[in-house]
């Protein structure tokens, strides 16, 4: 009887709820800015005044994780709007190596359809072909046929993470204008508009931003070694015709939004039958972040500008009078210059040994194991090393037991883990902050596209050997690289802080509640958060 009682009135408590919750809004923004760490939104929350104080109002996730090791751009997008982590998405990286890939390169960037032929990973056919699940827009238009989903953002991976396999329009900056790989879509005036715009303002040059009372605070230049100039002390000033600074100016981000704003007033979305989504990718704190490092004036020039791009954003999406809610989290985090983290005292922080480059390890291996090709293969010195596909059976077991022993002895490393080892463990579960450093790993494994070997650096190593152009970076499994906010906003809806740890595989379960959208049980990785402006009746 008191079991029968107790279920009763928690059916009638939902019942409640439900009748209490206003009708699903029409219109679904998510953003991600990419490299937003939890770290740079609290230092900067005191700051905001525009767009993101307006997201804070609502329920704001100090705590949200990506909680997986391959803390990339294109790993982290896969999450956001999937509710998978990289692996189940098949997304372990922006890149891998793929032996069986039918052109001479055997590498793989991750948005790129390989078969293509004359493509290589950097002269590539942009495409969703390689995620192996459904974003939040590929299941509502199998829910609702008339359903728009729509992407706008700074990196085509982002914005093929975001949106899927169906998307109605997809546009995202190529080096010199908003392209598409949607080759049948018609082109949107909005969009023709904004090009124009955009290439009008790349060929002015721009002076920089003039700084606050508290950006001018952090104006500490630091030295970097292989660099000419310093960094911590600039203004995001640009050349004119320098379209490659452009991308790491405000002025790339606010082309997004002005481009969003008006896809979304073009297209009339929110306004149709069904609901629509709407992904934008912000990738200007992200190369802001490699430029200069996330801790000097650069970056709190670029936070405070957002904050008032993203403040004029919203407001066009008032005026349209369209009833939408906002999703907002990053990608992934990332580490600051070891010089700035040692005036902090960060001790431990420091760049990564030469010593640990792919050639110095495949040279190493090849004069100890008598093999005169290379021996290993890896985008960096870190994360997934491939075996060459040319070694023997016996070849490949001597490899690495070597490799495994050479980087174990290595000071700046703090694991190694082997594919057999990552295959054997288990998908992690519940509380990401709990997860051991495997489990993270495992958290972005997949056996056909994953490496050989693993290679975990210890905190605070910085994985750049060529600091010409790159200064910080990203891709640990650390904190610093894997915890980002996560806010959720809908007019009317008053939230709080939260503190508990979730995850960014959270949010697309949380969105599918809130406009009603069915997801089968175990589906997904995530699930519906509350506290939020979604009614999570299977909780």
């Amino acid at each position: 009887m008191r079991k029968f009682i107790v279920a009763a009135a928690a059916a009638s408590l939902a019942t409640q709820a439900a009748a209490q919750q206003p009708p699903p809004p029409k219109l679904l923004v998510v953003i991600s800015v990419d490299q937003l760490s939890a770290d740079l939104f609290d230092e900067y929350r005191p700051q905001f005044t525009g767009g993101f104080a307006r997201l804070a109002s609502g329920t704001w996730f100090q705590n949200g994780f990506q909680s997986h090791a391959a803390t990339e751009t294109c790993p982290g997008h896969s999450t956001i709007l999937t509710g998978d982590h990289p692996a189940r998405t098949g997304i372990i990286g922006n890149g891998w190596q793929n032996p069986n890939a039918p052109r001479a390169e055997k590498g793989v960037y991750c948005a790129e359809d390989e078969s293509v032929p004359g493509t290589t990973s950097r002269a590539y056919s942009v495409s969703p072909v390689h995620l192996r699940v459904p974003t939040l827009g590929d299941l509502m238009k199998r829910q609702w046929p008339a359903s728009r989903n729509v992407a706008v953002s700074g990196k085509d991976r982002s914005a093929v993470m975001m949106s899927g396999h169906v998307a109605d329009q997809r546009w995202y900056w190529d080096g010199k204008q908003f392209a598409t790989d949607l080759k049948s879509a018609a082109v949107p005036a909005s969009v023709v508009r904004t090009n124009q715009a955009v290439a009008n303002a790349i060929a002015a040059a721009s002076p920089g931003l003039l700084p606050t009372p508290y950006c001018g605070s952090k104006a500490k230049p630091f030295a970097v070694d292989g660099r000419v100039t310093p960094v911590g002390n600039g203004q995001l000033a640009r050349a004119a015709g320098d379209a490659s600074a452009f991308r790491a100016t405000p002025q790339s981000d606010a082309a997004v939004l002005a481009l969003a704003a008006a896809l979304v007033q073009e297209m009339r979305l929110g306004s149709g039958s069904a609901p629509d989504v709407l992904s934008v990718g912000l990738a200007a704190t992200d190369y802001v972040g490699h430029t200069y490092g996330p801790g000097g004036q650069e970056m709190c020039l670029q936070l405070l500008e957002l904050d008032r791009d993203l403040d004029g954003f919203f407001k066009v999406l008032d005026s349209t009078g369209v009833d939408y809610a906002v999703a907002l989290t990053a990608d992934h985090g990332g580490l600051d210059i070891p010089e700035r983290l040692r005036a902090r005292g960060v001790a431990d922080a420091a760049w990564i040994d030469p010593a640990l480059a792919p050639k110095a390890i495949s040279d190493a291996l090849g004069k100890q194991l008598g093999i005169s090709h290379a021996v290993v293969h890896a985008e960096g010195p870190a994360g997934d090393i491939y075996l060459d596909p040319q070694l023997s059976a016996a070849d490949r077991d001597r490899a690495t037991a070597a490799a495994v022993a050479l980087y174990r002895a290595h000071p700046q490393v703090a694991g190694v883990f082997t594919k057999a080892e990552l295959a054997a463990t288990p998908a992690p579960t519940g509380d990401p902050t709990r997860w051991s450093v495997i489990q993270r790993v495992r958290a972005s494994f997949d056996a056909e596209r994953s490496g050989d070997l693993y290679v975990a650096l210890k905190p605070h190593i910085m994985p750049i050997l060529d600091r010409a152009s790159f200064v910080s970076t990203h891709g640990s499994p650390w904190d610093y690289d894997r915890r980002v906010p996560i806010l959720f906003w809908r007019p009317g809806f008053r939230g709080a802080m939260q503190n508990a740890p979730v995850e960014t595989t959270d949010i697309m379960p949380t969105l599918a509640a809130l406009i009603e959208l069915p997801l089968a049980a175990g589906s997904v990785d995530g699930q519906c958060l509350d506290g939020t402006p979604a009614f999570c009746p299977q909780r």
